[in-house]
């Protein structure tokens, strides 16, 4: 039964997304439990890399320049369209704090269940998270209309816990264990690394259910908010990165689509406005159908 579920782990990840909007109350109970899920698989994910191999990856520009277009230059395109468009403060705050999010941790699983290079996808998720405290100060600066302030104690106590926290930890393990026993723990547990992205659309939909249940048109307008930003982000990155080759404008893409807003929450909570946590949940049934259409997709431009 676990290898057929991650056999067919894409399409698992949508049919979790539908379970939580249709258990509203299940949804919104598991969702306290989300950081420690996300803790465990960032840990997990990182552990299984190969650290030199990721340290070079990482110390090349075009990550960095990728990290910059995913989060800054994604910030400005959607700021921009938001303005335009004319959403209300908290919208367009919630959208910019969405562009300004970092790539999910599942990306490198993800990429590499559509068999590409899911050390690639890590670097690029990794940059993306390191800068994700600099873009989201900047989105709260230039977006954020109240006069609450950033906590600066509590902001780097969960930037320790969420981000530097895991790294340092998967750093210390691979200089104090050796490779052989390692390597043999983490053959054992890959396989439920997968089952815990699960977890992330069935706890995050929930608060986009409770704004159906009270407002469904209002509910639609963020589907649609949110369905645009996936496959603006997707888009734009395949265009952009399409010259280096179908599976590097592919990786990118799915990268740049996937977004860590349980992260972001987690580190910039109620700053982020009312409207961020029911945007997050609009947006997991789309950031979790782009696996499923990046398989075609790639078979198709493949062919």
């Amino acid at each position: 039964m676990l290898l057929f579920v991650v056999r067919h782990s894409l399409p698992f990840m949508v049919v979790f997304a539908v379970l939580g909007f249709v258990f509203p109350a299940a949804s919104v109970a598991f969702f306290p439990f989300l950081p420690l899920v996300l803790l465990t698989l960032m840990t997990l994910t990182l552990l299984g890399m190969k650290q030199r191999e990721l340290v070079r990856r990482l110390s090349s520009m075009t990550i960095w320049l990728y990290a910059v277009l995913h989060s800054f230059v994604f910030m400005t395109v959607v700021g921009l369209l938001g303005w335009w468009l004319s959403f209300d403060e908290d919208l367009l705050l919630a959208v910019v704090a969405v562009a300004a999010t970092g790539s999910l941790f599942a990306t490198p699983a993800i990429v590499r269940a559509l068999g590409f290079d899911s050390l690639q996808a890590m670097a690029m998720t990794i940059a993306t998270t390191l800068l994700l405290p600099v873009s989201i100060i900047a989105a709260l600066y230039f977006f954020q209309q109240q006069s609450v302030e950033l906590d600066w104690g509590s902001y780097f106590v969960r930037l320790m816990i969420f981000i530097f926290g895991p790294m340092l930890f998967s750093f210390a393990v691979h200089r104090l264990v050796s490779e052989e026993p390692l390597n043999r723990f983490l053959v054992k547990i890959s396989p439920y690394t997968i089952l815990l992205v699960f977890a992330f659309p069935f706890g995050l939909i929930g608060r986009f259910r409770m704004l159906f249940d009270q407002d469904p048109v209002t509910a639609l307008y963020y589907f649609l908010i949110a369905t645009g930003l996936c496959c603006l982000f997707f888009v734009l990155s395949f265009i952009l990165y399409r010259n280096k080759g179908l599976d590097v404008a592919l990786t990118a893409a799915i990268t740049s689509g996937n977004r860590n807003v349980l992260l972001t929450y987690s580190v910039a909570g109620a700053l982020l406005g009312p409207a961020f946590l029911p945007l997050a949940g609009a947006l997991q049934l789309p950031t979790y159908l782009l696996p499923v259409l990046t398989r075609w997709l790639s078979r198709i431009l493949s062919k």
